[in-house]
């Protein structure tokens, strides 16, 4: 029995210290009209997938109309190719079966470093409401498909969320 408790302590441990839900970094430009919020990256990124890690940014402009900007940048550890042309695609693979997809500029010289920035909607709502499943890298000489964990995909949208409502 003990060591049955000693286990389930444990596991409970683990899985609390790896859950890589980040604090939100807040920063307001000099002239108070442009807010930033992002998780804060300092020590490490969260991850989605093995080699996939991610941030999240909101910029929220002030002024008449009120209105934010979110951005996710992926970066792929070891994705560095050449490319043969200067394009590449960007899916993102949702629970019900959407499939949202980007065109991305590959870097003047030809390269793929492995960071890439997507524009998300304005409020994201597939991303807070679905599951994450797979994400999807094509450069036109590469593609590779990186499969979300369920686990991943929770600690993403709590990611959003906690960036969605930071003020």
């Amino acid at each position: 029995m003990r060591k049955l408790v000693v286990s389930i302590a444990l596991l409970l441990t683990t899985v609390v210290m790896n859950a890589q839900v980040a604090k939100i970094v807040t920063t307001v430009n000099e002239a108070g009209d442009v807010g930033s919020f992002e998780l804060d990256c300092t020590k490490k990124f969260p991850v989605l997938a093995k080699g996939l890690k991610y941030n999240i940014t909101r910029h929220e402009f002030k002024g008449v109309d009120l209105k934010n900007t979110y951005h996710l940048m992926l970066v792929m550890d070891g994705f560095y190719t050449t490319a043969l042309n200067s394009k590449m695609t960007i899916s993102v693979v949702f629970s019900d079966g959407t499939k949202v997809t980007e065109v991305e500029t590959i870097e003047d010289d030809g390269y793929f470093d492995g960071a890439c920035t997507l524009k998300m909607a304005s409020p994201p709502e597939l991303g807070l409401t679905l599951d994450l499943k797979q994400v999807i890298i094509n450069t036109g000489t590469k593609e590779v498909v990186y499969t979300i964990l369920p686990q991943k995909s929770k600690e993403f949208k709590t990611n959003l969320q906690n960036v969605v409502s930071a003020k």
